[in-house]
């Protein structure tokens, strides 16, 4: 028997994902014991009800003859199956539910944890809105499956039932109503197909509509930057249209169906009254086996209604399925290759599996697509034109890009594919840090609080992330007991951090990613939001407490550049040119052009001067003067960026 204390699940199972019509059987077996339970509680609810027409007809009979014995032992029975109907409909009810949400929560759970090991690569094989409405529509059209399976089995022994009675209690009606119920029964089937179509494209409408509501949301605060709203509310109000319809289309096919599911029984029920009663007057049957008859009749309208919503939860269920199946069946394998297949020497690590864990990772990190390669212990800077591509690129370098290529190969680390990986392993080795970081609600102890390798502290980190001034800020903010112990720890953060400028965020959440201390740490853009001054001396911090440890970092800061092991230049795609920051400037005009912001032919003659100005930088970083490393910093790149963050963030 299936209890709701149950949910969720501890081992939701191993689906069946080899199509939709196996993992909705697979769904019916892993609870078999609440759908036997279903049945039977059915069953007594659709027995009970069949047997009224019976007793009533007695009852009728008893009064024709003047029976007063008849007649009470007739109502004692009709007591007794008013009773068991409403305690099998009191059971049915409850264990169908049951089972509707057993089916829904262990087809949700098993999406989560399919996601959990996926992370981002499974965007890169199903759309967004895709994955939503797997997890929400489908899951509920798949749990009303096989809550209806249940119900319709007690029908079908409840209509089975009723027709051999009436063939055995009065032949001649009962014949025609035998022949009669498998038509009814079947009578909608020509219908289904292309209500099926209708409903997988009022789905597939809907889907649409969701993943560009979704998208509208998250680029919100971009479209009010650039009037870009009312494009995009006029857009969703064309797709919701378009969704609309496509449903009224739907339900109209639907209504057809429940036209013939009530028009065709109706005219049995008119057929048996007019002959049953031709038969009462000839005196052939009584008026009681007339009543018992045409009662028995008209109960058979209520379980053929099953066989209506069984063809629709198959109808609904069956693509539901197919698609819910075809997520689960993703594996980060099908990215690239087999797990634990090594790309033969390429990436120029080696997997520290001879000696230790088979799964721990170390060595260089290596992009095949792009012939970017950062040496273990190392810190490589990244330039990339394209702050899109650049955002790509680190997420592949972390095993979970979210943008599908095909045929494009997964990173490796140590000649290991990421992608090849248990998704729980390649985050133990590579942790991306986004550009635009979220800081969840909490006090900044909480916010600390992550998995880590236990050599960088809490302190060393914010130090090195230059968190003094954002750390005064929150003390000040501090009150009661808290104010008075003056630990910034305590000091609560609000939702994404609002109450903080945006380079106060920014290097929190650096601060974060540096008390992770992964083996790779992969940085996006880490210091957009903060002023020249501030940047040179995170650049000489990073250097400092990431010693010894793999850090790529994507940034055109000559701040940071100038800090790097190495620096790769990446164009269109592809590594076209590796080394220190300053020979790049001599050397390659196009990353000069996109580190100074200069034109090309501006480069030649500014090349001497960027090169002091690089030296200025690295005198900033240890000497924290001021003006030296704002004159140090790429134009624009002054200390006013973060008060304009703070601006945009008040």
């Amino acid at each position: 028997m299936p209890s709701l204390s149950s949910i969720p699940f501890a081992d939701p199972g191993r689906p069946d994902t080899r199509s939709g019509r196996r993992l909705l059987i697979w769904l019916e077996l892993g609870q078999w014991r609440g759908q036997v339970a279903a049945a039977a509680w059915g069953t007594l609810h659709m027995a009970s009800l069949a047997c009224f027409p019976a007793v009533v007809g007695v009852a009728v009979q008893a009064v024709v003859d003047r029976s007063g014995t008849r007649l009470v032992l007739a109502g004692v029975v009709l007591l007794v199956l008013g009773l068991l109907t409403a305690l099998g409909d009191t059971m049915l009810h409850r264990t169908a539910v049951t089972n509707w949400i057993s089916a829904a929560t262990r087809v949700q759970q098993l999406l989560a944890a399919k996601a959990v090991e996926l992370g981002a690569i499974l965007t890169r094989r199903v759309a967004a809105g895709e994955v939503v409405a797997v997890s929400t529509g489908d899951v509920e059209k798949i749990g009303w499956f096989v809550e209806a399976l249940a119900r319709f089995t007690s029908a079908l022994l409840a209509t089975v039932g009723v027709a051999v009675a009436l063939l055995v209690y009065e032949p001649k009606l009962g014949v025609m109503v035998a022949a009669a119920v498998p038509v009814l029964a079947l009578s909608v089937l020509p219908l289904l197909p292309a209500a099926t179509r209708r409903a997988d494209l009022q789905r597939e409408k809907g889907g649409r509509a969701t993943e560009l509501a979704a998208d509208t949301v998250a680029g919100l605060r971009v479209l009010r930057g650039i009037g870009g709203e009312q494009l995009f509310l006029d857009r969703y109000r064309r797709v919701s249209q378009e969704v609309r319809r496509a449903a009224v289309h739907s339900a109209r096919m639907w209504a057809t169906i429940a036209a013939v599911q009530v028009a065709l029984p109706g005219l049995l029920l008119v057929g048996v009254a007019w002959y049953g009663a031709r038969l009462a007057l000839d005196g052939q049957i009584s008026v009681g086996q007339l009543v018992t008859v045409y009662g028995s009749v008209s109960f058979l309208m209520f379980p053929l209604q099953n066989f209506e919503e069984i063809a629709m939860a198959w109808s609904f269920s069956r693509p539901s399925a197919k698609r819910a199946a075809r997520v689960l069946a993703l594996r980060r394998s099908d990215v690239d290759g087999a797990p634990g297949e090594v790309a033969g020497g390429v990436g120029g690590g080696a997997l520290d599996g001879a000696a230790g864990d088979p799964l721990a990772l170390s060595g260089e990190l290596y992009d095949p697509a792009t012939g970017l390669r950062a040496p273990s212990g190392l810190l490589t800077a990244v330039v990339c034109g394209d702050p899109d591509a650049a955002g790509r690129l680190a997420d592949r370098l972390g095993g979970h890009s979210p943008v599908a290529v095909e045929g494009e190969p997964s990173a490796l680390l140590g000649g290991r594919a990421l992608d090849a990986v248990p998704l729980a392993v390649a985050r133990s080795a590579v942790l991306v840090h986004d550009k635009d970081p979220v800081l969840l609600s909490g006090t900044l102890a909480d916010l600390l609080d992550v998995p880590a390798s236990g050599r960088v502290t809490a302190p060393a980190a914010l130090a090195a992330a230059q968190c003094a001034d954002v750390l005064d800020a929150l003390v000040r903010s501090l009150d009661g007991a808290d104010a008075d112990s003056g630990d910034a720890m305590r000091a609560r953060i609000i939702e994404r951090g609002r109450s903080l400028s945006g380079g106060q965020r920014q290097r929190l959440a650096l601060a974060r990613s540096l008390v992770a201390d992964p083996e790779v740490l992969v940085l996006d853009e880490p210091t957009s939001a903060v002023d020249a001054h501030t940047e040179a001396r995170i650049a000489h911090g990073l250097r400092e407490i990431r010693a010894g440890r793999t850090t790529v970092v994507f940034t055109s800061s000559p701040l940071v550049l100038d800090r790097a092991d190495q620096v790769v230049f990446v164009h269109d795609g592809t590594a076209v040119a590796a080394g220190v920051h300053h020979e790049l400037l001599r050397a390659t005009p196009l990353y000069r052009a996109v580190v100074t912001r200069e034109d090309e032919a501006q480069g030649d003659a500014a090349t001497a001067t960027r090169a002091e100005t690089g030296a200025a930088a690295r005198a900033a970083g240890e000497t924290g003067t001021d003006e030296t490393a704002r004159t140090a910093g790429t134009p624009g790149t002054a200390d006013v960026r973060d008060d304009m963050s703070m601006e945009e963030s008040a």
